[in-house]
């Protein structure tokens, strides 16, 4: 199969790929696009949102502005009113939030109830915590996750924007982010399913914070790059842009084996595929992968328009994609 009828096979067999780019061994060895989407376009990479999260995260605390993954998550919220008879949220960690241990006072995601609000951070601390305490309990959210962006706002003083523009996306020379907020829920739900290629924004809540658990749209290049940087241990073109001690760390598998989640393990925000392989990948609804091989040295990135229940595209990577581009 030559590149012409790999382009035709995934129009074909993965109707909703908008680009790909891959590396090996830090050269760019593929780059493709379909839907007439073009390299510098963007795609809203969903829930691989919260795996760039989660590098924000370590660079904070590299910096000294977040002191540990072990800091009680109310220690950065001082004027934050507790729900009279709320208990539990007094001992959640930031590494509850980041291995999604964290326990809520709800069932699934509370879109209407959170992104109503004027603030989500604080709508999102209202959900948090409940009588059955803190069980470790794996318990994937995707909008109460703000209370990471949150937090990271209150820490850095900085939006989270303008934190990821300043201390990751530049550095790698990603393109800039401008927030965007969506004044109502009808462009709400358009900003996630519609299938036209995006700018570079960051979906926000009023107060100008990102959403930390979906909403961050880039190319497949510059998703590619990030990739790159997690692969050589935190470092782009000689620079320490995180610390090697924090992608480590980020990657080590904390929940293991999730039966709802295809056996799949969890780290900090990123889902570890092999523990064996050691492979990684930041995962988003519609098959938005970045796609992490440490011992091969390879990074794909895959963007994609929204479509439901997409949950092969780390089959087809690992079965028809790498063993076609790295034979």
């Amino acid at each position: 199969m030559n590149r012409q009828e790999l382009h035709a096979c995934i129009s074909k067999n993965q109707p909703n790929i908008c680009q790909t780019s891959a590396y090996q061994n830090g050269k760019e060895v593929y780059s493709d696009e379909w839907h007439e989407y073009k390299p510098e376009d963007t795609c809203h990479l969903m829930s691989a949102t919260k795996s760039i999260v989660s590098l924000l995260v370590g660079i904070a605390i590299d910096q000294g502005l977040i002191r540990s993954v072990n800091d009680k998550v109310l220690d950065y919220f001082l004027d934050y009113q507790v729900k009279r008879g709320e208990k539990t949220i007094y001992d959640i960690t930031i590494k509850h939030l980041l291995t999604m241990q964290a326990p809520y006072k709800c069932k699934g995601d509370p879109w209407t109830k959170v992104c109503s609000s004027d603030d989500w951070t604080s709508a999102s601390l209202d959900l948090l915590g409940g009588r059955k305490g803190v069980t470790n309990e794996f318990n994937y959210q995707t909008v109460c996750l703000q209370i990471l962006t949150g937090l990271l706002a209150k820490a850095s003083g900085m939006t989270t924007v303008d934190y990821a523009n300043h201390y990751l996306f530049r550095p790698l020379g990603v393109g800039e982010m401008t927030s965007y907020y969506a004044e109502t829920a009808e462009e709400h739900k358009h900003f996630t399913m519609d299938k036209a290629p995006k700018k570079p924004v960051w979906f926000c809540d009023p107060l100008n914070i990102g959403t930390a658990g979906y909403g961050l749209c880039l190319s497949a290049k510059d998703l590619a790059k990030i990739g790159e940087l997690c692969l050589n241990h935190g470092i782009h073109q000689g620079k320490q842009v995180i610390s090697s001690q924090w992608i480590t760390e980020m990657v080590n598998p904390l929940e293991t084996n999730i039966e709802k989640f295809q056996n799949m393990s969890y780290g900090y925000l990123w889902w570890i595929l092999d523990t064996e392989k050691s492979t990684y990948a930041a995962i988003g609804n519609s098959g938005n992968v970045l796609y992490i091989d440490p011992k091969s040295e390879i990074v794909i990135a895959i963007t994609a328009y929204f479509k439901p229940t997409v949950f092969d595209r780390i089959d087809f990577i690992e079965t028809d994609l790498k063993p076609f581009l790295f034979q």
